[in-house]
């Protein structure tokens, strides 16, 4: 009877002690409640006044549109209100798939209109004889000369066996006005525009995008070269590649490791967004060498991919360090058609890390988000005990550091100097020679050179402009004297800029970027990418990594006696706490 006196009168301490914690939960939610309410009121309120007594007409989807992306900005980048009229755009990217010609379309900055810019090889656009640099002036006869490129963009899809008539202006030619009769299919965004052997023995396989179609493209090309005896390592290069479809990474990851791996956890703010992901299929390249190229473009699915790869040391890491996006989002039906894109958890790939590199959960002083330091990273350990970090993307095995585009180089690109002197260099020229043998000669660069009008064009004179800026210091500090303005008349002399020069001191950058353009007119992209690995140095490292016996393995610590896995429970604990979640 005592014990059971005791027990009772422990079972009433606990549910006495737990009352308050019940009470203090429940009193917590309902002030978030009231808030909520309470603010949606004011919200509701200073709208009315602001309609009723504003002194001009309000638009009122314009204000409350720009209402909404205001506080969803203040969130992520990722979470975003989607609009009926703007989903078909995000439904391509998932699905990769979309009625229409097949092109991609760009607004040129000299306020000439929408041109196009690339048509996707064997696209109704390419079929046509649509061609980069054409200007679009109708479309179905209506004048489109003034039109943005979301107007156009919207104009030329449409369901698959419909057809529209558009009218272009092509540059360089004596016919200029072009009309074509285009009749819509169903576009497949390729995510996989080329692979082939390369270096000799490199099956290298180029992957742009994860969409619908990405894994079972990926799966048929892995299949080809395997079956290729001069292929001696696979090369997955995701430099530039943004992400998509989760699940399609998972699918991809399958091919290289055993089946029901598991290569991911999603986990959010409760148990209803914990998931995990396990490999469902055998592999069809379970020990063939592997390498996969990133760089600050590859974020997302690319960084699972990669991640998740490097932290079972089934594949080395090769390039610059990635985007560090380590967030998973979720589409929510919204009224009215509409949609949010919110994210609802973060991901957490073998290692146990989260390579999330913005904590957008705390911001400084003026809002702005921050970046977790190096310094505040932790250590996890990959299968065979090798030291990875998370909190900043994906850290190569083997690092490349990219060349900066300077301001010069920059201008040229955002100006077209380099796509309209491809467009009138194709207008004069039936063919060239094969994408994987093709050069800018002295002869096309030299063209280049004098197709830039120096009057038209713009750069940022680095040196001058910092010699005006310390010039400007020296005399409000009083250090101007007739000695320091000779010796600063011998400096203006001697940084003065000189267009020739700077071009041929920036020739490599430049000639990749002519390279590029020309080559996308003969051969689309498959070709560009072709000859690209003619100078990649991500390749060329690959190449003396698998020609130095053990050098793979040794990377990948293969050879270790003892495998340490890592632990994984403690770390994911303590990355929760200082992501504050």
């Amino acid at each position: 009877m005592g014990k059971t006196l005791r027990n009772l009168a422990l079972a009433a301490l606990a549910i006495g002690l737990a009352a308050p914690a019940a009470i203090t939960g429940q009193s917590k939610k309902q002030s978030d409640d009231a808030a909520v309410i309470r603010n949606l009121d004011i919200f509701n309120s200073i709208y009315k006044e602001l309609n009723t007594f504003y002194v001009d007409t309000l638009d009122a989807k314009q204000t409350i549109t720009t209402a909404i992306n205001s506080m969803l900005d203040n969130i992520d980048p990722y979470t975003e209100y989607i609009p009926a009229e703007d989903q078909d755009d995000f439904m391509v990217i998932s699905t990769g798939e979309y009625g229409g010609i097949g092109s991609y379309i760009m607004t040129r900055h000299d306020s000439t209109g929408v041109c196009i810019s690339e048509p996707y090889e064997g696209s109704p656009a390419a079929k046509a004889g649509l061609k980069p640099g054409d200007r679009i002036v109708a479309i179905d006869g209506d004048t489109a000369t003034k039109w943005k490129d979301g107007q156009v963009s919207k104009r030329l899809k449409g369901q698959a066996n419909t057809q529209l008539k558009l009218t272009v202006v092509r540059p360089y030619v004596s016919d200029s006005v072009k009309t074509f009769t285009i009749t819509r299919e169903k576009i497949k965004v390729n995510p996989v525009p080329y692979y082939g052997v390369t270096h000799g023995n490199l099956g290298y396989i180029n992957i742009t995008t994860y969409n619908e179609h990405t894994a079972e493209q990926v799966k048929a090309a892995v299949e080809a070269l395997q079956h290729n005896p001069a292929v001696k390592c696979l090369v997955l290069d995701l430099r530039g590649n943004g992400g998509g479809l989760v699940d399609e990474a998972v699918k991809m990851i399958g091919f290289f490791v055993p089946k029901g791996t598991e290569v991911l956890q999603t986990k959010g703010r409760n148990t209803l967004n914990f998931k995990s992901y396990k490999t469902t299929e055998d592999p069809i390249a379970p020990t063939m060498p592997l390498v996969v190229m990133v760089d600050g473009g590859s974020a997302s699915a690319s960084e699972i991919t990669a991640g998740a790869l490097q932290d079972l040391d089934r594949a080395v890491v090769v390039g610059s360090r990635s985007f560090g996006k380590g967030l998973v989002q979720q589409t929510r039906q919204l009224p009215f058609d509409g949609m949010l894109k919110v994210t609802v958890a973060k991901y957490y790939i073998p290692s146990g890390r989260l390579i999330q590199e913005i904590d957008y959960s705390h911001r400084n002083a003026d809002g702005e988000a921050q970046r977790i330091p190096d310094s505040l990273t932790t250590v996890y350990h990959t299968a065979h005990g090798r030291e990875v970090r998370d909190g900043g993307g994906i850290t190569p095995d083997i690092k490349v550091t990219y060349p900066e585009l300077n301001r010069l180089v920059y201008n040229i690109v955002r100006d077209n100097w380099a796509f309209d002197f491809a467009t009138k260099y194709a207008a004069e020229h039936a063919s060239i020679a094969p994408a994987a043998e093709f050069a800018v000669t002295d002869t096309i660069f030299n063209e280049f050179k004098r197709f830039i009008d120096p009057k038209r064009f713009n750069y940022d004179k680095v040196c001058e402009q910092g010699l005006s800026q310390l010039k400007k210091v020296a005399e409000a500090e009083g250090y101007m004297t007739d000695s320091t303005k000779a010796e600063f008349a011998k400096l203006e002399k001697l940084l003065k800029h000189n267009l020739d020069h700077d071009l041929d001191n920036n020739r490599k950058s430049i000639s990749q970027l002519l390279s590029g353009e020309i080559l996308k007119r003969y051969y689309y992209q498959r070709g560009v990418i072709e000859n690209s690995l003619n100078t990649d140095e991500a390749l060329d490292k690959t190449e003396a990594m698998i020609s130095k016996p053990g050098e793979y393995e040794h990377l990948l610590n293969l050879d270790a006696k003892t495998k340490t896995k890592a632990k994984a429970p403690a770390k994911r604990a303590a990355g929760k706490k200082r992501n504050g979640k």
